[in-house]
């Protein structure tokens, strides 16, 4: 094997973690996003929407769009972008760190991104459930792996 001088960087276990936990976070957010626009009312998920009263919302299109967008595409795009680590300029534009990998970074919003859906579902519906602690030890996780020194190191430009 010939070194050209190029650096091999090998993927830690830990960003790997971190992908599966946006692929599945993204998939369960698409599915949950459509449900709710096909079906605004709540009713395929048996979720009345009088949960919506006094909220903004008289229905759970708009919830549903937010679930779709930001945790269900947004994931698999940040997933995609950790796996191919490389440039998207595009995506760059909301890079807050010019040091790393765009991916890094929105796995970082993401984080941030569930937390507050979360807090806002849990003021809006007036309760906290397990399903909501569940997903707040989800971002935290998501959160913890991307600041790991080996994950910083290996996204870092």
């Amino acid at each position: 094997m010939i070194n050209m001088g190029f650096k091999i960087k090998r993927r830690p276990f830990s960003s790997k973690l971190l992908i599966v936990l946006h692929i599945i976070l993204g998939l369960g957010a698409i599915f949950g996003g459509v449900v709710l626009i096909i079906d605004p009312s709540g009713g395929i998920i048996q979720m009345p929407v009088t949960i919506l009263d006094g909220s903004i919302f008289s229905s759970f299109l708009i919830p549903g769009i937010i679930l779709l967008t930001l945790l269900g595409i947004l994931p698999l795009l940040a997933a995609y972008g950790l796996v191919r680590n490389q440039p998207l300029p595009i995506a760059n534009r909301l890079n807050l760190f010019a040091d790393k990998d765009w991916a890094w970074t929105y796995s970082l919003y993401i984080g941030f991104i569930l937390i507050i859906f979360i807090a806002v579902e849990a003021y809006i519906i007036k309760g906290f459930v397990a399903i909501h602690l569940g997903y707040i030890f989800w971002a935290l996780l998501i959160q913890a792996l991307t600041l790991l020194p080996s994950v910083q190191r290996y996204y870092t430009l």
